[in-house]
């Protein structure tokens, strides 16, 4: 029997990531990116307000205040996406929005609320005041965004192997990137196996149960980012599971949930053996022991147990790092926490998966309650879950306040 981290490394050294393809950047949201993106200028490009006010020279407003006001002439004019026609001249002041870019000769800018105008604001369509009433002093840099404050030109921005979220899609375009290298998204086939499966929309019969894996699974594929497609469900015949399996030759991956376990019908692995093969193993952890991998047609071939929650954990466990490593992005991140047990917890002594749900108390503390019972065919307390408690081998009994570790379910890559 493998620990889990014998079956994983075994696993992943089968695994590297796929081709780069390039793809306009309002298309990239939630990609992986291929390449390193280092700047190809200073972001912001120029030193440009942070604010609505009056760019000056802090020297001529040093000794401003509420009772005793600077008065300066205002020489200028600046709206945000304009540049400025000249210079900003020594004791004088020159309106400025917000991103406008700071004129020659400035280097502070006074917020309108600092100035007689603080009562009504700006008014944007109206030309500047003659001159201006300076409420306070400010020193220089004060309301400015020098020029490469948030990025220096030829600074490494986003590493290779980095997922593509709304922050990083905004700095690329802040970049002027308009496409990105991004790594290919892994084409997921998903096939389930069983005489008692029925689709979702059929009416239940007698001995009949509706498939939940197929679909789950195809929603954990696309969690990912990846490209789920189902084949459906094969009854248990090596013919159907063949076909079903030749349908699936240009993917990426093929993950099939059931007949794996000791006992089960040798369809699938029969069905395998026609243009692969296939390895029976039995892994140290609960739910999930029994676990097939191999290829199909050169594409590797995941086998997953029967029963919706051991196909679930064994899929986070061993078939999401095979992706992340698919994507080119860190297979370890899967995000952990410490929690303290609420009550007590057994185990037969596997690696055990206990669904738990968790409650941070006021001091601090995580506590972990079970979310119900652990069968590995109770998929509702899979759904009340928020991560899983994770039960190291050889022990079987877990007193309340044992501190472990929760593998804690994330949020989307």
């Amino acid at each position: 029997m493998y620990s889990v981290d014998e079956a994983l490394e075994r696993i992943l050294s089968h695994f590297s990531p796929l081709p780069a393809e390039t793809v306009p950047l309002e298309e990239a949201f939630g990609r992986v990116l291929a390449q390193p993106i280092r700047a190809a200028h200073d972001l912001p490009p120029f030193a440009n307000s942070a604010l609505d006010g009056y760019a000056v020279r802090a020297a001529d407003v040093a000794t401003a205040s509420a009772e005793q006001p600077v008065l300066l002439p205002v020489s200028g004019d600046i709206p945000a996406g304009s540049f400025p026609q000249a210079p900003l001249p020594p004791q004088t002041a020159m309106r400025i929005m917000t991103g406008a870019l700071l004129p020659e000769g400035a280097d502070a800018v006074v917020p309108v609320e600092q100035t007689d105008e603080g009562a009504s604001g700006f008014a944007m369509n109206a030309p500047p005041p003659a001159q201006v009433l300076i409420r306070a002093a400010v020193s220089a840099g004060h309301g400015v965004r020098q020029a490469g404050e948030d990025v220096r030109a030829g600074a490494l921005v986003l590493d290779s192997g980095r997922s593509l979220g709304a922050a990083e899609i905004g700095i690329l375009a802040g970049l002027g990137m308009a496409q990105v290298s991004v790594t290919r998204r892994p084409v997921v086939a998903i096939l389930s196996t069983g005489d008692e499966l029925l689709p979702p929309h059929a009416p239940l019969t007698r001995g009949k149960i509706h498939d939940m894996n197929g679909l789950a699974l195809c929603a954990a594929v696309q969690r990912l980012g990846c490209v789920p497609r189902f084949l459906g469900i094969a009854p248990d015949s090596v013919e159907a599971v063949y076909s079903r399996l030749e349908a699936a030759a240009e993917s990426d991956l093929i993950l099939s949930t059931a007949g794996v376990s000791v006992g089960a019908l040798d369809v699938v692995k029969e069905a395998v053996a026609r243009r692969g093969s296939l390895s029976l193993w039995r892994v140290n952890m609960r739910p999930g022991k029994p676990l097939a991998f191999g290829t199909f047609g050169g594409v590797p071939f995941f086998g997953l147990p029967g029963n919706p929650v051991s196909a679930l954990v064994t899929f986070e466990i061993f078939v999401r790092p095979a992706l992340l490593k698919l994507l080119g992005a860190p297979h370890a991140n899967m995000p952990h926490a410490v929690a303290e047990v609420a009550e007590a917890m057994h185990s037969d002594g596997r690696r055990t998966f206990a669904r738990v749900k968790l409650r941070r108390q006021p001091d601090g503390r995580l506590l972990a309650h079970s979310a119900g019972t652990q069968s590995s065919g109770a998929i509702s307390s899979l759904v009340n879950a928020d991560g899983l408690l994770i039960i190291p081998e050889g022990v079987t009994e877990v007193p309340v306040g044992t501190q472990l570790p929760v593998r804690l379910f994330d949020q989307p890559l």
